[in-house]
C-alpha cells in the first residue's frame, strides 16, 4: 500500500522517523511520497529520500507559504526537480481559508509552478481550500498538466467539477469521520483510476484512531478500509487500485 501524501519533514513526524517507517512497514505501508512546501522543506524531503528507498518526494511552494517565497524560488525547485528522488511538482494552488498570503500572490506562485510542470511534464499535487472554482479556471490555462487533488474535503458539486475536468481526486482521514456522508458519495462517484488514498500526515487522523493527534502513514490502512467499505470490494483490492494509480501518476 502507498500513502500518496504525508509530511515526513514535519518535526512530529521527523522526530521519530524510523520507528514512523517501521510502524509502517508492519501495516503494509511500503512506500510513501512526502510533501515539501517550500525551497527548504523541499531540500528536506530530499535528503529523507536519498536515506530511505521507500521515499519519494513532490516539491514546490505552498500556497500558504507563498508570501515568504523569494522570487528566484521557483528556479530552485525547477532545478531540484532534477533529482531522481522527486517525482511531482507541489503542493501547490490557493487557500482561501487561512490567506496567509494575499490571492495575487498565490496565483502568481501557482501559474509560475504549473508553467513550469507544463515545462517539464510532471504531474502535481494541488491544495485547493475553499478556491475550487478558482483552481480549475486556472488550470483550464494548463491543460497538458496532470493534476492531484490532494486531501479532498468539499462538496459532491466540487467533486463533479474536479473530475469532469479530468482531474484525480485524495483522499485523507477525513472520509472516515462519521458525519461526512458526501464525501463518502464523492468516493463512490470517483472512477477508481482516479483515486489515490493519502494521510496527509501528521494532519487529519482517520477514525478508528482519532484519539493519536499525530497521524502518520501507517495510519492510510483506514481510509483504505473505509472506500473498500463504500466500493463494496475487499481492500486488497483497494490496495491494488490505488497502487496502480499511484505508480500510473506518479511514475512512482
Amino acid at each position: 500500500m502507498v500513502d500518496s501524501h504525508c509530511h515526513l519533514t514535519d518535526p512530529r513526524l521527523r522526530g521519530q522517523l524510523e520507528d514512523v517507517l517501521g510502524r509502517a512497514a508492519a501495516a503494509g505501508v511500503t512506500r510513501m511520497i512526502t510533501i515539501g512546501t517550500s525551497v527548504d522543506d523541499a531540500r528536506a524531503a530530499i535528503e529523507l529520500c536519498h536515506a530511505h528507498p521507500q521515499l519519494r518526494c513532490a516539491i514546490g511552494i505552498h500556497p500558504n507559504y507563498s508570501h515568504e517565497a523569494k522570487a528566484d524560488d521557483v528556479a530552485t525547485i525547477r532545478e531540484l526537480q532534477r533529482d531522481p528522488a522527486v517525482v511531482a511538482l507541489g503542493e501547490m494552488g490557493l487557500d482561501y481559508f487561512h490567506q496567509f498570503a494575499d490571492r495575487a500572490t498565490q496565483r502568481r506562485f501557482f501559474e509560475q509552478q504549473l508553467a513550469l510542470a507544463a515545462e517539464l511534464d510532471r504531474p502535481v499535487v494541488i491544495h485547493s481550500r475553499d478556491a475550487t472554482d478558482d483552481t480549475l479556471a486556472i488550470l483550464r490555462n494548463f491543460p497538458s498538466v496532470r493534476c492531484d487533488f490532494h486531501c479532498f474535503t468539499g462538496s459532491l458539486a466540487e467533486a463533479t467539477k474536479i473530475l469532469d475536468a479530468g482531474h484525480y481526486l485524495g483522499f485523507t482521514g477525513a472520509v472516515t469521520f462519521k458525519k461526512n456522508d458526501e464525501l463518502r458519495e464523492a468516493v463512490r462517484r470517483t472512477p477508481r483510476d482516479r483515486l489515490l488514498i493519502e494521510t496527509d500526515a501528521p494532519y487529519l487522523t482517520p477514525e478508528p484512531m482519532r484519539k493519536q493527534k499525530t497521524n502518520e502513514p501507517a495510519l492510510v490502512v483506514h481510509v483504505a478500509a473505509t472506500i473498500a467499505k463504500v466500493w463494496g470490494v475487499s481492500i486488497e483490492e483497494v490496495d491494488t487500485i490505488t497502487t496502480k494509480n499511484v505508480d500510473r501518476f506518479f511514475n512512482f
